[in-house]
């Protein structure tokens, strides 16, 4: 086969030192770029895995215990809140350091009674009028 170009069979001519330190910050810029683009890539890597390994639909909020260094439930261990005879619980809920009771009294009234787990005491009653 012919050559074309015989200059291109020939060993390459070094580059004079203003083109050989235009190369050196041109390779420079591409490692610096090339760096960056990694360190971006993994930082959404890793911002992927994070969400992906959080438990879908929890809320993070703290709980406050009852009383500081004890955990909420053995505050309520053993403890017993007095209601009236024939008194149905219709629904529930805990707030930080305070429960909450629907109820539902013999009359058919509903009443709210609010107890302070920390103070073990009912510390309000929210009633309705009788219709």
């Amino acid at each position: 086969m012919a050559n074309i170009s015989p200059d291109m069979d020939g060993e390459e001519q070094p580059l004079d030192p203003t083109m050989e330190r235009v190369r050196r910050k041109m390779i420079r810029l591409l490692a610096v770029s090339i760096g960056i683009m990694v360190v971006g890539l993994m930082a959404v890597l890793a911002a992927i895995v994070y969400k992906i390994n959080q438990p879908i639909g929890e809320v993070a909020r703290p709980a406050a215990p009852a009383v500081p260094g004890q955990p909420l439930g053995d505050a309520l261990a053993g403890e017993a809140i007095t209601l009236d005879p024939g008194t149905r619980i219709l629904s529930h809920n805990l707030s930080g350091g305070q429960l909450s009771l629907e109820t539902r009294l013999v009359d058919g009234t509903r009443q709210i009674l609010i107890y302070d787990i920390a103070t073990k005491r009912v510390v309000a009653r929210i009633g309705e009028a009788i219709n």
